[in-house]
């Protein structure tokens, strides 16, 4: 499990009454604060910081079809070739990582192939890279320069 140290940011957070909004740079405007957005804008920002993931190849909650049914993911991060390349799923931190968080990214996973798949919680984050059709799970994020563990 890797534990990450996200970055100190300056967030933007208003407080309506319908509840507190964070803004998102990714998708200029803003959205509700939930526990898995704040997990969410912190795992981007950490991979932002600290991985050095270019922001333009970060993409955040976009809709995909798994079979028939419409889903969000919650990241995805392109290559240099702008191919997908690691697919990122974000729980609260109140949510365990489990088999069935995993088997959520997978299933995404059908719809965008990548080479990378992630779980986090924000306390902990799960990284496997996909060979020969096997999950390997990784002790370190990938580094996006290269594709290299």
């Amino acid at each position: 499990m890797i534990i990450p140290a996200f970055p100190a940011y300056p967030f933007q957070i208003k407080n309506l009454p319908e509840g507190a909004q964070v803004f998102c740079e990714i998708r200029k405007r803003w959205v509700k604060l939930t526990p898995e957005e704040w997990v969410r804008q912190n795992v981007f920002q950490w991979m932002k910081q600290t991985l050095q993931y270019p922001r333009e190849m970060i993409s955040l909650e976009k809709g995909i079809m798994v079979g028939e049914m419409a889903k969000r993911y919650d990241l995805l991060v392109y290559d240099q070739q702008f191919n997908p390349w690691m697919l990122v799923e974000c729980k609260a931190q109140s949510v365990m990582l489990t088999e069935e968080t995993l088997m959520q990214v997978l299933r995404y996973h059908i719809a965008i192939p990548v080479p990378y798949l992630c779980i986090t919680n924000g306390d902990g984050v799960m990284v496997f890279e996909k060979i020969d059709g096997r999950l390997c799970p990784l002790e370190k994020m990938p580094s996006w320069m290269k594709g290299e563990r």
